[in-house]
């Protein structure tokens, strides 16, 4: 009988003493607290977020949309900062036992803090989207993108000045670090300015096609920190670092929108002056009356020089259409134009020739 009553006494000993000072039962209804408030976790997924997300569904504006999504992982970790909260708090911990949950607590809560900040940015992002005027699409992406790993490092800090580790020092050792780095990364920040300074100046956004005389033409698919992504036109990809863009001039030819024509006409030299006056005015003519033109900005039917073996006209004048294509379609038009005006008034096109003469001893 004393077996029974030694191990009785023991029992409810360790059951007293528990662990870390708090006694078994503390313990089992902290665990059921957490439990509840883990099952509230699941409600919360199953029925709150979904029903936010069908409301959001039903109106017109992305904005709660996007919201509601950025929110639903802060929404799930809630109950769990909740829950600890409440558990931890209703045992009784030692004096240093209770540093370390306290410690714990205000961990979790600044997770949750700056894990709402770093998904809130997302929403805003629509809200800056209005701002298209002054910032650029890929310029607002990258902003975002910034902040984002801003609030991720600030939080980071947080939580290791809770856990007492200094980060003066490690901030310090970083810099140093990155001194090094710089000097041996010139070229990846000479790219990365250029980019900002590309969209900055909106030289061109994705989905435009853009020029840069002897280095890439074709279709904008990605702007980069470091490299733009070009689509050429043969279906290739180019990836070309942002500097080129900086010290070449870009022409975006998606934002053309009277395409020119300019072409030399090379007339036989046993072409007449009135063959040449009339030429010239039904081109012009032709030219003025056309609604495929811009007459405004100014057209140009001259007869420009006298060339080895040829009268030269020079034909300038711009298109109205803003596509590429039917720029070709004008272009095609106005030179049969030009071929039936030359021959119905009896001249000839002149090609390159040369006269050798023999001279006879």
């Amino acid at each position: 009988m004393e077996i029974f009553n030694n191990f009785k006494s023991l029992f409810f000993s360790v059951w007293d003493r528990g662990i870390l000072g708090v006694d078994i039962f503390q313990i089992l209804v902290g665990i059921g607290i957490f439990l509840i408030f883990l099952i509230f976790r699941g409600i919360i997924s199953k029925i709150i977020i979904k029903r936010l997300q069908d409301l959001a569904k039903k109106t017109t504006n992305k904005l709660d949309d996007t919201f509601v999504f950025a929110m639903e992982g802060p929404a799930r970790f809630l109950p769990i900062v909740l829950g600890f909260f409440i558990a931890s708090y209703y045992m009784s911990f030692s004096d240093d036992s209770r540093v370390i949950i306290d410690t714990i607590n205000r961990t979790l809560i600044t997770i949750f803090i700056f894990w709402v900040m770093h998904q809130i940015i997302e929403p805003i992002s629509y809200i800056l989207s209005g701002l298209d005027k002054v910032l650029t699409r890929e310029l607002i992406g990258w902003i975002i993108k910034s902040l984002k790993i801003l609030i991720f490092i600030l939080g980071l800090a947080a939580v290791l000045e809770l856990w007492g580790i200094k980060i003066g020092p490690i901030i310090a050792g970083l810099g140093l670090f990155g001194v090094a780095v710089a000097l041996g990364a010139q070229d990846l920040f000479k790219n990365l300015i250029s980019g900002i300074l590309v969209l900055v100046e909106k030289r061109f956004k994705i989905g435009d096609w853009i020029l840069v005389e002897g280095i890439i033409e074709g279709i904008v698919e990605r702007i980069g920190f470091r490299s733009t992504v070009i689509r050429k036109f043969d279906k290739s990809l180019a990836i070309i670092p942002n500097f080129q863009f900086a010290e070449n001039a870009v022409i975006n030819v998606s934002q053309t929108t009277n395409w020119l024509i300019s072409w030399i006409i090379t007339l036989q030299y046993d072409t007449t002056i009135e063959q040449l006056k009339t030429i010239r005015n039904q081109i012009e003519d032709h030219i003025t009356k056309s609604d495929d033109y811009n007459t405004d900005i100014g057209i140009a039917v001259r007869v420009d020089k006298f060339s080895d073996s040829s009268i030269d006209m020079y034909v300038r004048c711009f298109t109205k259409t803003d596509s590429w294509n039917e720029w070709l379609s004008v272009k095609e038009k106005l030179a049969i134009e030009i071929k039936q005006i030359v021959e119905k008034n009896g001249a000839s096109f002149a090609f390159p020739s040369q006269s050798i003469y023999v001279e006879k001893k």
